[in-house]
């Protein structure tokens, strides 16, 4: 008895397992999902309405897109919805552009791109937009959902490539996880630290239920029970596709998660100090609180721009607001060891970034940097430091400027000096302008030249050091910031990535004006590879028409040489007045050589 007590047991165990297996499988197939939700094979919709819904409802604006089949669905929606669609010229720059509206707009940047080399051409704008904590959506097509690794056209592993840089990526599988997904992944792009997003979005579940039950029809499927099988099973999947697809969801934004930094020490340590120096990141800019630096700009009393090394070796108390320890503060080595440094950052690893070598935070605080701020500011009212210290470093400051100043008016062996041509675009450009910079040598001698009228003002690519990203940018900021001169500071090398974004310019009507340093030379490089390897290969470029090119492309091109020195505030003004006009501009600048920054390096 006891023995079939026990094969009892194990068939009834056997039976249990079958039955959690038919479950299980009966839920894979969205057997039990279609017993209580209706397929309406009637129905014209698509799924790309349901993606343009959830982007009206959270405020989006703008859609930065290269068209291709893949995604034509959410394009076309967005568009029915008042979304503006911004097709650009390279899939690079319609992320970059999406990066430039988060940055500007505290909100999501939006991109969508199609399948394969579409999606692969934007991996470096997406890492750029990682590492600058950028948040913004991209949304990739895809091969069918039963198609999908059995070479169908354009037909790559994506989820792989994109896992590395996004904080979260979604494949969608049914027409109904498209609101959920979104919505969701709209969120993880705010919160914590901010960053990249990624949904895939299979051709069929973005096209309507009668073409894609087309495409669902087996020619000369297999006789017998196997043919019986096939045809059930692919009918099977495509009423799961476009079940529940239509039924009322919840498109409101999802709650985003900031995290508070808080610490009562900090106020005690700020106070005491003589010498206080703060260090602003981009982080400070982020919601909640965007408009935190809108007085710092141009004309503040209290804020400088150069002798930064300087500063940090007197201070007494440093405070890293967003900043991290990185290659741009020499890995912390240029803090004064004697400082008491607080430091808060979202991300713990980049508020810790190199703390093991070469510096110590007196107070580490993993949170939002804007909010802190705001406290901060509050727990201090009625202190100042004392007033000698703001004033010595503002002399600093003076003084270097006259230094640059004064190189500026040196002749160089032919053609233009470039810091004189940098000092003439600042002395005209306007006070609402935005500058974005891309490029190398002649970038970085604008860093020190060119003055940022006020916060959000000036726009690079960050920590990865990208060259590229200087049409995206600059389109993203012109589109947010209409009424604002958007100046491109290029170098000859990095413009080539994206000189046809001037038929994007003329296109879209968003008039910008770029000022292009050309020294036929990539001479970032060129600064150290011929001293120390001798050799100047590879880094030569050629005095190319570039303003012939804008004309092109239906802008304004301006050669500017030696010979027009003397009117060169009139050539940049008549470039600014047809930016007025709408006209897309560019000056193509002949510039010579100057030992100005003379032993930087580009690693």
């Amino acid at each position: 008895m006891e023995s079939f007590g026990a094969i009892g047991t194990v068939l009834g165990c056997s039976a249990g397992i079958a039955v959690g297996g038919l479950v299980f499988a009966a839920c894979k197939l969205g057997l039990l999902y279609q017993l209580f939700h209706k397929t309406e094979t009637k129905s014209p919709r698509h799924g790309g309405e349901s993606v343009a819904e959830v982007l009206r409802a959270h405020g989006v604006k703008y859609v930065f897109t290269l068209v291709g089949g893949h995604i034509s669905p959410i394009l076309v929606a967005c568009e029915k919805l008042g979304i503006r669609i911004v097709d650009t010229r390279h899939e690079a720059t319609a992320v970059f552009a999406a990066d430039a509206v988060a940055r500007l707009s505290g909100t999501v940047g939006i991109a969508a791109v199609t399948a394969g080399p579409g999606l692969t051409n934007t991996v470096t704008a997406v890492k750029n937009a990682q590492m600058a904590e950028s948040p913004l959506l991209l949304m990739g097509g895809a091969a069918g959902t039963l198609l999908q690794g059995r070479g169908a056209l354009q037909d790559i592993d994506q989820m792989s490539l994109f896992k590395p840089l996004c904080k979260f990526c979604a494949s969608i599988r049914t027409i109904r996880e498209i609101v959920p997904t979104v919505r969701k992944a709209l969120a993880i792009a705010q919160s914590g630290t901010p960053g990249p997003v990624f949904i895939e979005f299979p051709i069929d579940t973005l096209y309507p239920y009668h073409l894609v039950s087309k495409e669902f029809g087996v020619k000369n499927p297999p006789k017998g029970l196997m043919g019986k099988i096939v045809s059930w099973y692919l009918n099977n999947h495509l009423m799961n596709l476009f079940a529940g697809a239509w039924e009322t969801r919840d498109m409101s934004p999802l709650p985003v998660d900031i995290p508070q930094a808080t610490d009562d020490q900090c106020i005690e340590l700020v106070s005491r100090a003589k010498k206080p120096v703060i260090l602003l990141g981009s982080q400070a800019t982020l919601p909640p609180t965007p408009n935190i630096l809108k007085f710092w700009g141009l004309h503040y009393p209290i804020h400088i721009r150069q002798n930064r090394r300087d500063a940090l070796k007197e201070a007494d108390v440093v405070l890293l607001a967003g900043t991290v320890c990185d290659f741009r503060l020499s890995y912390g080595r240029v803090l004064n060891r004697r400082s008491k440094i607080i430091a808060v950052n979202r991300d713990k690893s980049q508020l810790m970034k190199n703390s093991d070598m070469f510096w110590k935070p007196t107070i580490a605080i993993q949170g939002d940097a804007g909010s802190f701020l705001v406290r901060l500011s509050n727990g201090l009212k009625g202190h100042r430091c004392p007033e000698e210290w703001p004033q010595s470093l503002k002399a600093g400051d003076m003084t270097k400027e006259n230094a640059n100043r004064a190189k500026a008016d040196e002749k160089t062996e032919r053609h233009l000096n470039p810091l004189k041509v940098l000092h003439c675009v600042d002395e005209l450009m306007a006070e609402d302008s935005i500058i974005v910079a891309d490029g190398g040598d002649f970038v970085g001698s604008a860093a020190y030249i060119m003055r940022p009228r006020g916060p959000m003002r000036w726009l690079d690519p960050g920590a990865f050091g990208t060259l590229g990203v200087g049409g995206g940018f600059a389109l993203g900021a012109k589109l947010c910031r209409p009424e604002s001169e958007v100046w491109i500071v290029y170098g000859d090398g990095s413009l080539g990535y994206s000189v046809a974004e001037f038929d994007t310019f003329t296109r879209h009507k968003t008039p910008v004006i770029a000022v292009v340093g050309n020294d036929a030379c990539w001479s970032q490089i060129s600064r150290e590879q011929v001293p120390i390897l001798g050799s100047n290969v590879a880094c030569g470029l050629a005095f190319t028409d570039y303003h012939i090119v804008t004309d092109g492309y239906g802008g304004k091109g301006y050669l500017v040489g030696r010979e027009d020195e003397d009117r060169l505030s009139d050539i940049i003004s008549q470039a600014q007045r047809e930016t007025q006009e709408g006209k897309a501009t560019l000056l193509n600048v002949l510039i010579g050589k100057t030992n100005f920054r003379e032993g930087s390096i580009s690693v």
